[in-house]
């Protein structure tokens, strides 16, 4: 009887296999170039990236005040006293953070929520970092909300409950210009775009 070609692979390396095919992303052909690429490399090489996965897990956490990933309770963003305090943006995700960081267009604060309005995958308000943002704006200086929630159908949704919820808190509340393409994410518009969508935001 012939074995079928999933058999003939040793259990540890169709586990690694399954293992990178659960990343975003990453197909069963990429999750087998990655394994193998790892079975030929040195032992300190494969050592050096399971490290620094336990790293991430063990060190990194979420700041208690905007979100953004750190290392300690505040991220670097919030401890900066050059920041100006009485901006906050508001971005879907803490990659989106990075991508407006590059542009240098912006020099306040942030508020990461962590996903976005989306009822036909499970995700409702309150899975979402909205309340802890109002609390912000109930304590701190805040004159303007910057929605940069991205530019497609979950973005306007999660914009639109945003400005409601906002609303009743008298700060100015400005979205990011349309030299965004619809339907894209913050994290893959290119630098000079996403700072002229800052430039240009408008009035909500």
């Amino acid at each position: 009887m012939t074995a079928r070609p999933e058999q003939l692979i040793a259990p540890p390396v169709a586990r690694l296999i399954e293992e990178f095919a659960k990343l975003p992303g990453i197909g069963p052909k990429t999750a087998s170039r990655l394994t193998f690429f790892l079975l030929r490399a040195e032992p300190k090489q494969a050592q050096a990236l399971a490290q620094a996965i336990l790293d991430v897990k063990e060190q990194v956490g979420y700041c208690r005040r905007c979100f953004n990933i750190t290392v300690g309770e505040l991220c670097p963003i919030c401890l900066d006293p050059s920041r100006d305090q009485t901006k906050v943006c508001v971005v879907e995700e803490p990659l989106d953070v990075l991508a407006i960081e590059r542009t240098g267009a912006y020099r306040g604060l942030y508020h990461v929520l962590h996903g976005h309005i989306a009822p036909l995958e499970g995700i409702y308000r309150e899975d979402l970092k909205i309340d802890e943002l109002l609390t912000r704006i109930r304590s701190e200086p805040i004159q303007e909300v910057i929605l940069a929630t991205n530019p497609n159908t979950e973005g306007e949704a999660t914009a639109f409950l945003l400005l409601r919820d906002l609303a009743p808190l008298g700060v100015r509340v400005t979205r990011l210009a349309r030299g965004l393409p619809t339907g894209g994410d913050l994290e893959w518009a290119d630098p000079e775009t996403l700072g002229s969508a800052f430039e240009g935001r408008r009035e909500l």
